[in-house]
């Protein structure tokens, strides 16, 4: 049976972006609660990195996504699944996009410059401004959490589709395979 698959660069970037967000996240948890010390600022400096890294390879994935079709869903899939998953795969794309944009908000209104790889100072996109920095931190949290549950919605999705469906769902984004 031919799989219509997708690109190398789109497989490429969703295991990467994957890869960066399951280690950023459980970081971000683990760190918030430390005592201020060197490896705490050590620690948010790398979640930064992380952050920043999966920014802009979102960014290259949009771009990558808007200018090449993805492969077709299996004939059969019905058109409910069809609407979930366009409306799953936009809103995983901005908040892939939203989550790191709220912590480099975050940290510019908590008077943190963002300095990507510890070598890339990025610019502060808002004044320090305490009171805004406790709501950027707010919504940086909800925003992860509404991630979280997203990316579980897409497991359960690949999941179902793996073992109940048995249908090319997961092939179609695997690295390794041809493209036939």
């Amino acid at each position: 049976m031919s799989i219509a698959r997708y690109t190398a660069p789109a497989i490429a970037l969703h295991w990467l972006v994957a890869l960066l967000i399951f280690a950023a996240f459980p970081l971000g948890v683990y760190m918030h609660d430390l005592p201020l010390s060197p490896t705490k600022l050590q620690l948010y400096s790398y979640h930064k990195w992380l952050g920043v890294s999966v920014f802009m390879l979102v960014v290259l994935r949009v771009i990558w996504r808007a200018t090449h079709t993805p492969p077709p869903l299996p004939q059969g899939t019905p058109q409910w699944e069809i609407t979930v998953s366009h409306l799953t795969h936009l809103a995983l794309y901005g908040l892939m996009l939203a989550v790191p944009l709220s912590g480099w908000l975050m940290s510019s209104a908590k008077g943190f410059q963002t300095v990507w790889f510890g070598v890339l100072p990025l610019p502060d996109l808002v004044g320090k401004d305490k009171e805004l920095g406790k709501l950027l931190t707010e919504v940086h949290e909800a925003l992860n959490i509404i991630l979280l549950l997203l990316v579980g919605l897409h497991l359960a999705a690949v999941i179902k589709h793996r073992f109940i469906d048995r249908d090319t769902i997961l092939q179609r984004m695997l690295p390794g395979g041809r493209n036939e």
